[in-house]
């Protein structure tokens, strides 16, 4: 009895040192439950983005997408799915939200002739990120981003 007594006074006074030692470690522990999560969807548009008035617009499946920083790092990469969606699940302890924000940028490297023949087949869609708040769960802080608005660079090379 005295061992398990113990042990949760322990375990209350750790978790009660939580918030001074992340203060002490400059936003380390919050680094350790947490993460940031970019996403969005790329659209078969010349934009990437979707269409105005209401009009149903076809969705980019199976295109390669990448996150890219500083002068053209890739940071990460993956695929959209069929309904046009990526994502990332970036570390805060390797990636500063700051940095993602002001130096990152998502890169559609497939061709959008590829979804429509009609399109360029060179060049790529490229969009800044956007912060847009975070998501709580439990002790895990999730820090969102999303595209700020893809745009056709012609010299993008794919």
């Amino acid at each position: 009895m005295a061992i398990r007594s113990i042990l949760f006074i322990s375990l209350a006074v750790a978790i009660m040192a939580i918030p001074i030692a992340e203060a002490q470690l400059g936003g380390l522990i919050s680094g350790l439950l947490g993460s940031i999560n970019v996403k969005g969807i790329v659209f078969c548009t010349l934009d990437g983005n979707i269409g105005i008035n209401g009009t149903a617009t076809p969705v980019f499946p199976n295109a390669l997408v990448q996150l890219q920083c500083g002068n053209g790092d890739v940071v990460s990469t993956t695929t959209t799915n069929s309904a046009g969606v990526f994502g990332f699940v970036l570390d805060p302890l390797q990636m500063l939200l700051s940095s993602l924000i002001t130096n990152c940028s998502v890169v559609v490297k497939t061709p959008l002739s590829t979804c429509n023949v009609n399109l360029p087949s060179v060049g790529g869609l490229q969009s800044p990120l956007k912060y847009v708040g975070d998501t709580v769960l439990g002790l895990l802080n999730i820090a969102n981003l999303i595209p700020s608005g893809f745009r056709l660079i012609p010299g993008l090379a794919n």
